[in-house]
């Protein structure tokens, strides 16, 4: 981890527990702990191989609908079922998921204190009657999980908002190290879809913000207010896990490249004042905003304007990560034979 990501990392720790000892403008804290997320997630993202999930683009046009569709059933279990009884499935859920996000988020600072086996050697367990059923871990993970698990019994008893918050990042930290859309085409189809899909259910309907404030689990992070009739400040996850996929990508190209960040700094650039737009929207007309009103144009616009400026716009639209990917491996098994036909000439 290079010095900026660590910095980076203390940082946004520092930034999610000062609310706890001083007082902290929650408009500042929104923007910071967003844009730091983002940031080490993008960091995190930059690999030997692409993240691990790749999103097509026929999934990209799908997302919106099927993000509606989520959105519109979880509206009417909120209306047709007791509250209390659907934030406990959804908490028993969160919880699990709260714990292998969270031992995945420390596992690269753990695994550097652990024996080296404890990091390579795979464990399979099968399921006792379903042996098709079976999982791979290794004893790193198990030990990053256990903090994580204490951490999550924390937040299912209390439900603090630090609690929700820690959780909320460590969400957006591997959603954007882990999933990518492998081309900036994809990216801009999945954006625009979520552009439309935000302002209609926030302008158009009740529903997004009926959902927000009815759901009791990490999907949102929450900042400290003084104001008593609204003591939080909401941002939702999505709002840093898809703009942060984008930006992720944008650095990965960069990295591709060889060059130092350009489109990255443009990407990231574009978020933070999306997002800054956001904030003073909502305070001058004192209404919930779609955040990706603003961070959409934002990201795709800067981005748009510098590949526009340094005439490098078919260079951007053809990068395809597994393109790129599948390049690398055939240049690697040709340097491969080419040894091997090097000994057997020696």
């Amino acid at each position: 981890m290079k010095t900026h990501e660590r910095a980076a990392n203390l940082a946004l720790a520092a930034l999610s527990l000062a609310p706890l000892v001083v007082k902290v403008n929650p408009n500042v804290n929104v923007i910071l702990t967003a844009c730091l997320t983002v940031y080490v997630g993008c960091y995190r993202s930059v690999k030997p191989t692409p993240p691990a999930e790749t999103m097509s683009k026929e999934h990209a046009m799908r997302f919106p609908l099927v993000g509606s569709a989520m959105l519109l059933s979880l509206f009417l279990l909120f209306k047709f079922l007791s509250k209390d009884l659907v934030n406990a499935v959804l908490t028993a859920y969160f919880f699990i998921l709260g714990i292998v996000a969270l031992s995945a988020t420390l596992l690269p600072s753990i695994k550097r204190f652990l024996p080296k086996e404890w990091n390579d050697n795979l464990i399979v367990w099968r399921a006792p009657y379903f042996h098709s059923l079976s999982v791979e871990f290794t004893k790193s993970q198990i030990v990053a999980s256990v903090p994580g698990f204490f951490f999550c019994m924390w937040y299912a008893s209390k439900k603090h908002w630090l609690a929700n918050n820690v959780l909320g990042i460590a969400f957006c930290i591997q959603g954007i190290e882990m999933l990518s859309l492998g081309s900036f085409k994809t990216g801009a189809i999945l954006l625009a879809g979520l552009f439309v899909y935000d302002i209609f259910w926030v302008f158009f309907t009740p529903v997004m913000v009926s959902v927000a404030k009815s759901f009791d689990a990490p999907i949102k992070l929450l900042f400290p207010t003084a104001d008593a009739a609204r003591p939080f400040s909401m941002l939702g996850l999505g709002d840093i896990v898809i703009p942060g996929i984008f930006v992720a990508l944008a650095l990965r190209f960069d990295v591709s490249r060889g060059i130092k960040n350009p489109y990255f700094n443009s990407a990231f650039l574009g978020y933070t004042v999306g997002l800054t737009v956001t904030i003073i929207v909502m305070n001058w007309f004192q209404a919930a905003q779609p955040a990706l009103l603003y961070i959409v144009p934002g990201v795709i616009g800067f981005v748009a304007v510098h590949c526009l400026w340094n005439g490098e716009v078919k260079q951007l639209l053809e990068f395809d990560e597994s393109k790129a990917e599948a390049e690398e491996a055939g240049e690697e098994d040709q340097d491969d034979n080419k040894s091997k036909e090097d000994k057997k000439a020696d």
